[in-house]
């Protein structure tokens, strides 16, 4: 008999590897895939954070993999252009100062935000 355990760390395994194999595009920081999330039909869009900032960040926490950033539309406005957008960094084989091992470290945030970079009139 299998233990329930063991059958979610299976599911959360296979949820990451389809994060990582998701299409990325390589963005300098994640404005391009906001708007990307707002104009996709499936309200998503996946990156990974390229340039001196990513650099930093994988030599600071020795990280093993870059920084991935996904992005996923949660509610479009009524206004055109215009959704709540949860952004979400994320990066593999961190390792923080004093912890004992490495670990997937991430950073989520939800905004509120436009195609012309400012926020809705209305949150409707």
């Amino acid at each position: 008999m299998k233990k329930p355990y063991a059958m979610v760390f299976l599911v959360l395994a296979g949820a990451a590897t389809a994060q990582t194999a998701a299409v990325r595009t390589p963005v300098p920081d994640p404005r391009p895939l906001m708007l990307a999330a707002i104009d996709s039909p499936s309200g998503q869009a996946y990156g990974v954070l390229t340039g001196q900032t990513a650099q930093a960040i994988t030599h600071q926490f020795k990280a093993t993999t870059p920084v991935y950033i996904d992005v996923t539309t949660v509610k479009r406005y009524a206004q055109p252009g215009c959704s709540r957008l949860s952004v979400r960094f994320w990066q593999d084989g961190v390792l923080l100062p004093g912890a004992a091992a490495p670990r997937t470290q991430t950073i989520e945030f939800g905004i509120n935000y436009c195609r012309d970079g400012l926020p809705p009139r209305a949150l409707s």
